[in-house]
């Protein structure tokens, strides 16, 4: 018996959050109210809160877990799979809801009383591995350092997907992708790692 409550109790949680995700991604942190995501999830008061001990905690959980759905790539292999991840998540975030919510919230952060870094350390940290792998192949000029780029990355996708969002919808966010990419890479890149790499959202696709 233990395992079935244990596989419902799992459920649950994942219902309450996609739910939440839902709720935040449409009416925002401050417009989210409980009972909208109640309703949403299909769960009780008291359910919630067994996995949840408060909107905040929710809005944090969301905000941490927004990537758990993604299929990453499981190792790093430098420019072109850094590239191609960039063009993945600009692809997802038009249709993601978790992760399009986490990235609201993680914005928004003021908003939702939050001030957590985390995510973003984690994003950089993930570009960064991709960096350092290309370093190593020779594909970065000299004066590259991979954590500063990384962070310049991440503050730059960030701004370029919400831009994107007031402008489009995000519509447009895979194409503003390429075209950072286009400013970016010559910065960065060895002349011939510039002549071997692609920024293609075709590629991109064949991730999802």
């Amino acid at each position: 018996m233990t395992r079935p409550k244990q596989e419902r109790a799992v459920r649950t949680r994942e219902a309450i959050l996609m739910a939440a995700a839902e709720v935040f991604d449409e009416y925002g942190y401050s417009a989210a109210g409980v009972s909208k995501i109640l309703q949403r999830a299909g769960v009780t008061q008291g359910a919630m809160y067994f996995h949840f001990k408060s909107k905040e905690d929710l809005g944090r959980a969301v905000l941490v877990e927004q990537a758990s759905t993604l299929a990453l790539p499981a190792e790093p292999a430098g420019l072109q799979q850094l590239i191609d991840l960039t063009l993945y998540l600009g692809l997802e975030l038009q249709r993601n809801v978790l992760l399009r919510a986490g990235v609201r919230l993680a914005v928004e952060q003021g908003e939702a009383g939050l001030q957590d870094f985390t995510v973003y350390r984690w994003w950089i940290d993930r570009f960064r591995a991709e960096l350092e792998v290309a370093g190593r192949r020779g594909d970065l000029l000299p004066q590259v350092d991979a954590l500063e780029f990384a962070r310049v990355l991440v503050a730059s996708f960030t701004g370029t997907q919400l831009m994107s969002h007031l402008e489009s919808g995000r519509e447009s966010l895979p194409s503003e992708i390429s075209v950072l990419w286009g400013y970016l890479l010559p910065g960065i890149a060895t002349p011939g790692a510039l002549a071997r790499l692609t920024v293609d959202v075709e590629r991109a696709k064949a991730m999802l």
